[in-house]
């Protein structure tokens, strides 16, 4: 078992990421990552993250830097559980730059839904977190998710009035 993660130990990885890498190129962290930067939490397991556009040898660093910083790295992102939200991107906010490396938080509007889709305690403390912060407001996640509602379909694994009517409560428009 792989150490926690911490704040120093991102910091870490985002720099010795931006010196492994050949091209440039972005990387998005999501979930616990965004929850320790941002003082929501001391710890999380696993960083997960996504490259887009992936910079070369982004996947050949990643085995070296599980290893060398101890770090659970895992290939994953919002749109992989949720449909991807319009305007991700021009919302997802910057961390830092290394090297070629420019690192951000995935759009909150995406982390959160996805985390309403799982409904796991922490997953709740976290969406309340990015509402009190300012991060997410109310009526625009309502706003984006009902922009993408009909693709909820494609994600089967998803009971979608369920996650429509936990939306809704979220934004405080319960039934």
């Amino acid at each position: 078992m792989r150490s926690h993660t911490t704040a120093a130990r991102i910091e870490s990885l985002m720099r010795e990421m931006g010196r492994a890498v050949r091209s440039a190129g972005r990387v998005y962290f999501t979930g616990g990552v965004s929850a320790v930067l941002l003082g929501w939490r001391e710890m999380t397991i696993d960083v997960d993250l996504k490259a887009e556009p992936e910079p070369l040898g982004f996947f050949e660093c990643l085995p070296h830097l599980k290893d060398s910083l101890d770090l659970n790295i895992e290939l994953a992102s919002p749109d992989q559980f949720v449909p991807v939200l319009p305007g991700w991107q021009e919302r997802s906010r910057f961390i830092a730059q290394h090297g070629l490396l420019t690192f951000y938080h995935y759009d909150f509007y995406g982390q959160a839904l996805s985390k309403i889709e799982r409904d796991h305690p922490r997953d709740r403390h976290d969406v309340a977190c990015m509402m009190n912060d300012g991060l997410v407001q109310r009526e625009r996640l309502k706003e984006l998710f009902l922009e993408v509602e009909a693709q909820v379909i494609r994600y089967p694994a998803i009971d979608a009035p369920s996650l429509k009517q936990r939306v809704l409560d979220v934004c405080g428009e319960g039934m």
